[in-house]
């Protein structure tokens, strides 16, 4: 709620006019100096103001006006709006920097490339004050003192709040895409073709191997026994 009248100095006018009031309440309720209420009453002062009627605009009654001439100790009291209006919201621009911290900017910068990727060049921008074209040569490694450049942190520096590091980081948290659930997938060749011992055939020994020469040259040698026999 505001401390004083809307249009301080017309409202003085018009209570100089119209009213009994003394210098130091109107003083008091319109936020002004007493000499500057009887400049207005001498016409030395507002020359050309017109007068706003505060009962009008709904900031006194006219009974708190009476009062207030009866007992010349009491105080005007601002009376609360009817209407409220909505309050102007501030565009937020870039973080304003200290001239004694500028100069940790671009630290300050590459610790939040480095530690944060997933920071937009726009966050970065309100965290630490900078410019889009600061950012994008640290990362490319183009800037006139990359060479120097060592990562610290900009809570540490003082160039922003844990708070506001906390809030940006969640925030680019959530506006990273999940990544795709690729499902089941089939298992690599090698997997697939290995068999089992019970699949394997045990290996022959060198022994058992059917040796043809060796069963000819037994058979040769049987049937040349029976061939003997029948001569006997």
């Amino acid at each position: 709620m505001s401390t004083q009248p809307l249009m301080p100095k017309a409202t003085a006018v018009w209570l100089v006019e119209n009213t009994a009031l003394s210098f130091d309440q109107i003083a008091d309720f319109c936020k002004m100096h007493p000499l500057e209420v009887k400049a207005i009453a001498d016409g030395d002062s507002a020359q050309g103001i017109k007068g706003l009627d505060p009962i009008q605009t709904g900031q006194l009654t006219r009974e708190e006006i009476d009062h207030a001439e009866t007992d010349k100790d009491s105080r005007l009291k601002l009376a609360n709006p009817k209407v409220r209006l909505p309050e102007a919201k501030r565009k937020k621009g870039p973080r304003y920097t200290p001239v004694s911290r500028r100069q940790d900017r671009p630290n300050a910068i590459l610790w939040l490339v480095r530690s944060h990727p997933e920071l937009k060049d726009s966050q970065i921008m309100r965290l630490v004050g900078t410019t889009k074209s600061t950012i994008q040569a640290i990362r490319e490694r183009t800037h006139w003192n990359a060479a120097s450049l060592s990562p610290l942190d900009p809570v540490t520096l003082g160039l922003c709040s844990q708070i506001d590091l906390d809030l940006e980081v969640h925030r680019a948290a959530k506006e990273k895409p999940a990544e795709p659930d690729q499902g089941a997938t089939l298992l690599p060749a090698e997997i697939t073709t290995i068999r089992t011992p019970a699949e394997v055939e045990p290996a022959k020994k060198p022994g058992e191997e059917l040796n043809v020469e060796a069963v000819f040259a037994k058979l040769k040698q049987i049937g040349g026994k029976n061939e003997n026999d029948d001569h006997d």
